[in-house]
């Protein structure tokens, strides 16, 4: 059988520490032992590689090139190995923390008002919904699943497709009072537009979908998150282009109105995306199974 080329876990994890704080002295602060012994773990480490990993200027220490790769490496290697130490312990029989990665009006208007649902079948799984819209990352982010919009283009995790998303102008009834009716999205240009920072061309693709020319624009604010937009538009800072299912209980108590009836399937859709590595996690299981379930 062959033997693992590793050096000890100790000197691994006095490395890491003192390559973050770039000092002997907060890493054994951290790791509550002596500086000294903090030194003499990091010097072990070194003469089990054979190869120097700080230069050591007066009081000063520095990364050799050899030393920022393997930092990075140890880095990731740690944060893999905790990650999956907190998952086996609280993987009991289905229950612990299940942790959601989600967009954040796609959670406040879609998940959190079933999520009821799902604490009432799995009452041992306590759920934690975090705001997450950036790359995906799940060991770094420290989630379990994930609700993302886009093409379904992850990598080693399994895709469900969950639905399009349609989506319409809409404003404030405020907007028009007074006003002629609209009868052309080129009248548009009359009006300042939301902007969404996130999908910079979702306008374009709106007027070009409906065969219409882009007119001038007239930039309203410039929001991050639907959640942003559609307090915006209550507000009658401008015309948004908002997905329906975002919008329904606005467009039933008249807080929003849609000018114009044409209504666009955007180009991407939504996605639950579960990890391969946790893909047979029992709360995992049950918490894609219900998602999956809330669609029929």
């Amino acid at each position: 059988m062959k033997r693992r080329v590793l050096p000890s876990l100790n000197a691994l994890r006095t490395f890491e520490a003192v390559a973050r704080h770039n000092s002997f002295t907060r890493a054994a602060e951290e790791l509550n032992v002596t500086q000294s012994a903090a030194s003499r773990l990091v010097h072990s480490l070194e003469d089990y590689l054979e190869v120097p990993l700080f230069t050591r200027r007066s009081r000063r220490i520095q990364l050799t090139d050899q030393g920022l790769y393997y930092s990075r490496l140890v880095s990731r290697s740690l944060d893999l190995l905790e990650a999956g130490t907190v998952e086996l312990m609280s993987s009991k029989a289905g229950k612990g923390t299940l942790s959601v990665g989600m967009l954040p009006t796609f959670g406040t208007r879609w998940l959190l008002p079933r999520l009821p649902s799902f604490q009432k079948l799995y009452p041992d799984v306590s759920v934690n919904v975090v705001s997450s819209d950036g790359e995906l990352d799940f060991t770094h982010e420290r989630i379990d699943i994930a609700i993302r919009f886009g093409h379904g283009q992850w990598t080693d995790a399994l895709i469900d497709p969950l639905m399009s998303e349609e989506v319409q102008v809409v404003c404030s009834p405020v907007l028009l009072e007074n006003r002629p009716p609209l009868t052309s999205p080129t009248q548009l240009k009359q009006y300042r537009l939301i902007d969404h920072s996130t999908r910079p061309d979702s306008w374009e693709y709106w007027f070009r979908s409906i065969g219409a020319d882009l007119p001038e624009i007239s930039w309203g604010p410039r929001l991050e998150h639907f959640f942003m937009i559609i307090e915006a538009a209550k507000a009658g800072l401008g015309m948004a282009l908002l997905p329906t299912f975002l919008i329904e209980q606005e467009l039933q108590n008249g807080q929003l109105i849609s000018p114009f009836p044409e209504r666009v399937a955007g180009p991407g859709a939504y996605y639950l995306i579960t990890p391969e590595t946790k893909a047979g996690l029992p709360r995992v299981m049950a918490f894609r199974k219900w998602v999956l379930d809330q669609l029929n």
